[in-house]
């Protein structure tokens, strides 16, 4: 029983497209493993793009065999195919076939939709230099001219990246007065124009502008007189704009829709996912619909595939911990753990940690609860509660497909815990995660599930704790006078903090003298907020004989932590305040996301 799909790069080497050496080259040019591929000569356009179908599970098309038919152009206008680079191959009834370089682009599909007016359309891969080639072909256009890029696209002209809260009243006035009706009406019987060129427009809209604005998450909530959007930006929920009631129905129909859910049913809740191309990068959003008092809440998880190539030296470590963790992950055997609340950017650190990794010499396979991003060189399996494929059961199929590396999305119970063990314990490199508050607290943990203290200790490696904290917008950024009191929650005065103090010209004992401090006044760029963007702050605790004796004793948290700080851990808080000392972000964004209940 196959549990998992190939990947782009199993398939390249299978049907001998490449060979490994010229792989392991492309892999080392970074970005799409495809352009890589095609730009180096190794292969054919044509084929890696039918193997790409193929690792997708999408259909392909090569259009240089099978000609675009006259009555499938007539039905397209020459501007909507240039725009998205997708040519009509055939109509069959009320059915269009479309070439296109990513099927799952759902905005592009949408708006060749709305322009050709046939109901169904069906989207092909197919080579991307084969559908310039037929365009001008058959249209005579130089696709040369500007286009958009957009995630929204539609016939009558595509909003610009940064589409804003005008634009988007005037979407949702257009979409009012084509109901004929007025923001202060109740809500709409059903969803039946879910598919009507102005709800298109909109929804493409509120999911192009989440985007450009950075959002992770799009959140849709029904409440008594209007459906509530906000975006999720640097962890912290904003609101965009409400929609009125009138057209909540239609907005949650057509977001099921364009996530292939049932649009019917709307008792239970419901998942999905939506592919789409967005200036010129590909993302996912894995969609939530929950039934709630005054209709369906969705909820969309942004994914940028491109995030897994981000680099561990872009997530804010500082070298004191990223050149243990270099370290670390390149050990032959052990467990691996990182631990953080959800939100907190640990599977970004192991998606950033497996692309380090990710050798032609490894076999690196992975269970995921859902496989978030596309990790090219890399077996991924996807969990199926329905189908009985938990985290336990694949951990013992690992074993038996001679991994060098094991990820595990979280060690939810004994069972996998125990596999995970054995596994390290067996000869393979085991990274995972953990719901825990520090670093010393996911041996407790662990131990807590029933793992015996004595394999805790033989196969624990090292553990990352991390948090995301915002950080202080460039554009805005000034410096004030503190004292140093403000910083006694952070541990000022103790000896722990004792040795990076005079790189600051600091005194610990003196805690009237003057601290330079920096915040953000709020401007344009980041919203009025103060910040832009977000930078980790970590714990890192790293094995040693001390740690691993308390463990075997089963001694207190607090002696496992005095211990990792004689080993040379530097607390989250203490990481924190170098980052507000060197004007990273500021006291209050770490109090918010570091400090637990009852501490500082």
């Amino acid at each position: 029983m196959s549990f998992a799909r190939k990947s782009l790069a199993d398939i390249l080497l299978e049907k001998q497209f490449v060979t490994a050496a010229q792989l392991e080259e492309a892999k080392a040019a970074g970005g799409d493993l495809r352009k890589a591929v095609i730009d180096k000569g190794f292969a054919m356009e044509v084929d890696v793009y039918k193997c790409w179908a193929e690792s997708e599970g999408l259909p392909f098309v090569d259009i240089t065999k099978h000609k675009p038919e006259p009555s499938a152009l007539n039905v397209v206008p020459q501007n909507v195919v240039t725009r998205h680079k997708a040519i009509p191959v055939r109509k069959d009834g009320q059915t269009l076939y479309v070439a296109i370089a990513d099927p799952r682009n759902v905005p592009a599909i949408d708006d060749i939709k709305i322009a050709s007016r046939v109901p169904i359309v069906r989207a092909l891969a197919a080579s991307p230099s084969d559908i310039e080639a037929a365009i001008k072909e058959n249209y005579g256009a130089a696709l040369s001219a500007p286009t958009t890029s957009s995630a929204v696209a539609t016939s009558g002209g595509a909003p610009q990246p940064g589409v804003g809260a005008l634009a988007l009243k005037g979407l949702i006035d257009e979409v009012v007065s084509s109901k004929g009706g007025s923001k202060d009406d109740e809500i709409g019987a059903d969803g039946e124009d879910a598919d009507a060129a102005p709800i298109i427009k909109m929804v493409n809209a509120i999911l192009s502008n989440a985007i450009d604005m950075g959002a992770s998450d799009i959140h849709m909530e029904p409440f008594r007189r209007s459906m509530r959007v906000r975006y999720r930006i640097d962890g912290v929920l904003r609101e965009v704009m409400p929609i009125p009631k009138l057209i909540q129905n239609s907005v949650a129909a057509r977001c099921k829709i364009m996530s292939d859910m049932n649009i019917a049913e709307r008792r239970v809740p419901q998942d999905g996912r939506i592919g789409l191309k967005h200036n010129n990068k590909d993302y996912d959003m894995r969609v939530s619909c929950l039934p709630s008092m005054y209709g369906e809440k969705i909820v969309m998880r942004i994914l940028d595939k491109s995030s897994t190539q981000i680099g561990l030296e872009r997530l804010g470590f500082r070298p004191e911990v990223m050149v243990p963790l270099e370290e670390l992950v390149e050990q032959p055997n052990g467990m691996f753990i990182v631990t953080g609340p959800t939100g907190s950017g640990k599977t970004t650190t192991l998606y950033s940690v497996l692309h380090k990794l990710n050798k032609i010499e490894r076999n690196i396979i992975t269970v995921e609860d859902p496989v978030e991003y596309e990790l090219m060189g890399v077996t991924q399996v996807q969990i199926n509660k329905k189908a009985g494929l938990n985290f336990s059961n694949a951990l013992r199929c690992f074993l038996r497909q001679d991994p060098d590396i094991i990820m595990v999305g979280e060690m939810r119970d004994l069972e996998t815990a125990d596999i995970a063990v054995e596994s390290a314990l067996t000869g393979h490199l085991v990274l995972s995660t953990l719901h825990t508050n520090d670093a010393p607290s996911a041996t407790m943990r662990l131990a807590d599930m029933g793992v015996e203290p004595f394999l805790i200790a033989a196969t624990l490696i090292g553990i990352l704790a991390q948090r995301l904290g915002r950080t202080i917008c460039a554009s805005c950024k000034e410096s004030y006078q503190a004292t140093a009191k403000e910083l006694i929650p952070f541990n000022f005065g103790k000896s722990t903090v004792h040795e990076f103090m005079p790189e600051f010209g600091l005194n610990p004992t003196d805690l009237e003298q003057p601290v330079t401090l920096y915040r953000g006044r709020g401007c344009d760029v980041c919203g009025d907020t103060g910040y832009k963007g977000r930078t980790g702050v970590h714990e890192m605790l790293i094995m040693n004989n001390e740690i691993a004796d308390l463990i075997v004793r089963r001694a207190p948290l607090g002696d496992i932590t005095d211990g990792a700080s004689r080993g040379g851990m530097k607390k989250m808080r203490e990481d924190g305040l170098i980052k507000i000392l060197r004007g990273i972000t500021d006291v209050s964004e770490v109090r918010r996301v570091v400090f637990t209940a009852g501490e500082g």
